[in-house]
């Protein structure tokens, strides 16, 4: 119960602009709170139209409310940086590191194909919660993200073409016409079937070589005895 908490309080102190722990945070008077330079940015871009929204509510305000820094949350956040309950890991010499997570980095355990980024599990849960609505697609933590991306249009690699055997994009599919294809999926299912049938393959192989090799040994063991 006590780790549910932590765990809560936590996401509960995360800018939902840059999903990590709040920096200077400040709150507008919708109530939502921010990383001072997330949401300065923020209405930085919306300048020309004078008119200033909440990223999370959309509420509007004009003109430009002034910023004052939220020491309550300012404290809370100081407190839980010191208190190191995180279900997080250091990333270690191999692992994927958390793409978000400023100075020290954490062990990623998602991979998002849509934001093209590696999460830790702080981070992948307030990203699985930022986008609740529409979620999007994501893998076990890859160090290949680059490669699942069509670098022509920036598109995901969901189609595999079997003429050309090589996956390509939806968009890319006007350039595979008259070609068969099929989605990437699938031919990840239908090659990862066709791999565990040769490891099964290659497995009867080795026991069979290991009896044999056994009952040579026994043969050699046997005319030994019989010459002695």
């Amino acid at each position: 119960m006590a780790e549910a908490r932590i765990s809560v309080d936590q996401n509960e102190f995360m800018c939902p602009v840059c999903l990590d722990l709040l920096k200077d945070p400040v709150t507008t008077s919708c109530g939502h709170s921010y990383c001072k330079s997330c949401i300065t940015d923020h209405w930085n871009q919306e300048d020309r139209k004078k008119v200033y929204s909440c990223p999370q509510c959309r509420q509007t305000f004009s003109p430009r409310p002034a910023l004052a820094k939220n020491t309550i949350l300012a404290e809370m956040v100081e407190k839980l940086k010191k208190t190191k309950l995180s279900a997080d890991c250091d990333a270690g010499a191999g692992d994927v590191q958390c793409d978000v997570c400023t100075g020290r980095k954490y062990k990623a355990v998602k991979s998002c194909l849509n934001c093209q980024e590696s999460y830790c599990q702080t981070h992948f849960d307030h990203h699985e919660e930022f986008h609740s609505r529409k979620p999007h697609n994501v893998t076990e933590a890859t160090g290949r993200l680059q490669e699942m991306i069509c670098q022509k249009h920036d598109k995901l690699l969901e189609v595999f073409c079997l003429t050309d055997q090589k996956c390509i994009c939806v968009l890319c599919i006007d350039e595979h016409k008259n070609h068969n294809t099929v989605s990437a999926a699938a031919q990840r299912t239908e090659k990862q079937t066709q791999l565990k049938e040769l490891q099964k393959q290659f497995q009867q192989k080795i026991q069979q070589r290991e009896k044999d090799l056994k009952q040579l040994r026994e043969t050699v063991e046997s005319h030994k005895v019989s010459l002695e």
